[in-house]
């Protein structure tokens, strides 16, 4: 069957497995910090859409407020045109 772990082996078992706790350990704090900044980075990414979006849509807004003025203010134009000219 199994071989038995000798005072001596088991010290040293328990001292590498300890050492690895302490690297997976440190290895879950690095993981975890990355993660707080990639998150924090995509939080300042949806901000920043956010802000676009709405800028996008006050751009898109006047565009229009616009063209339906040069629409009003062209058919005026022709109109007084055709009244002048006759």
């Amino acid at each position: 069957m199994g071989r038995c772990v000798t005072p001596p082996e088991s010290a040293s078992v328990a001292l590498e497995l300890e050492r690895l706790r302490g690297v997976v350990s440190t290895g879950f704090a690095e993981i975890r910090g990355e993660l707080r900044s990639a998150l924090q980075r995509t939080d300042t990414a949806e901000e920043d859409i956010r802000q676009l979006e709405s800028r996008v849509g006050a751009l898109e807004r006047r565009v229009w407020t616009a063209s339906g003025a040069a629409a009003a203010v062209g058919g005026t134009a022709g109109w007084l045109a055709q009244a002048l000219g006759g």
